[in-house]
């Protein structure tokens, strides 16, 4: 409970800062080629902390094939996409996009690994839902799906169903016993070459910033936002299931808030107050010890019928 507890922590508090660091990553170098850097680099530090460990890096044509897999999901393809949706729509919208997430891991998680259903874990995704909504309800009040809004759409729902089959890939890899560092290792570096790729037939610059601020936030999202943040994240998906893990995605963005707060100024409202508290109690919810559907079916059921329906 305790290493599931620090696990959670840490994945939600690196990621909530990781807006940050995106933002000094922003200016002179493509979006996408920023992105190749950094699991670039992560991927290397990884393939490092493996070497100085010992650790068995030999699998199987099958299990790369998988790991492939995960890392196009998890580590390509999708961040590809989210990054093109901000360019239709504020981040505010596409973090609501990407909240819908914990549906998709409960949906996903039933029909590829046969997780059960959890009441208590399906009512705490709706409290999030409706929490992450009123947290970023003024960008919701104007959005619309005209234009290039319905493509923004798209994109941000495409890109949160990738990730989600990225957690499930993760989730049955682990039940594989595929070890998480290793499989990241390689996931991030198939995953940057299918990046690198795309880079070339789009014609994305290579360019490089040598400035102090995206060299430390470059190295902060590598080691912080990908080795650190991915690992304690995927880990969780094996403990607790990728249903209940993905609650850190409606977590992360009040960091990043908090964070907003008190280096952009951000302006608390009521409603996003309030859907903080509701975020909270959803994940109290829904990583409760408890399935209320196993719960009910344990209640003793009166056969009796009612004084007065006895003949």
């Amino acid at each position: 409970m305790i290493k599931n507890l620090s696990l959670y922590t840490v994945t939600v508090f690196i990621w909530g800062s990781t807006w940050l660091g995106i933002k000094f990553q922003l200016g002179e170098v493509d979006p996408l080629a920023s992105v190749i850097y950094r699991f670039c680099l992560a991927s290397i530090l990884l393939f490092a902390w493996c070497c100085l460990r010992g650790l068995n890096m030999r699998f199987t044509v099958r299990d790369h094939l998988f790991i492939a897999l995960q890392g196009a999901c998890l580590f390509a393809v999708n961040y590809w996409l989210f990054y093109m949706a901000e360019v239709h729509l504020t981040s505010g919208i596409v973090a609501v996009m990407f909240s819908t997430i914990v549906f998709w891991n409960i949906l996903n998680g039933r029909i590829f690994l046969k997780t059960p259903l959890r009441a208590n874990v399906i009512g705490g995704a709706i409290l999030g839902i409706v929490g992450i909504c009123l947290v970023f309800y003024p960008e919701l009040s104007t959005f619309s799906l005209v234009d290039n809004g319905f493509r923004g759409f798209v994109l941000s729902m495409a890109a949160t169903l990738l990730a989600s089959f990225g957690n499930i890939l993760s989730s049955r890899n682990q039940r594989r016993g595929l070890p998480v560092v290793q499989t990241n290792a390689y996931g991030m570096a198939y995953g940057t070459l299918l990046m690198l790729v795309a880079a070339l037939i789009a014609g994305k610059p290579f360019t490089f910033d040598p400035s102090a601020p995206y060299l430390i936030s470059l190295l902060y999202l590598s080691l912080f936002g990908s080795v650190i943040a991915f690992g304690c994240y995927l880990t969780l998906v094996g403990n607790i299931g990728a249903d209940r893990a993905s609650y850190v995605t409606l977590l992360f963005p009040i960091i990043a808030l908090i964070i907003s707060t008190l280096f952009e100024g951000y302006r608390w409202t009521l409603p996003a107050v309030a859907g903080v508290v509701i975020i909270i109690a959803g994940n109290a919810l829904s990583l409760a010890k408890i399935d209320l559907l196993a719960e009910r079916s344990r209640l003793p059921i009166n056969t009796d019928r009612h004084p007065q329906e006895r003949v």
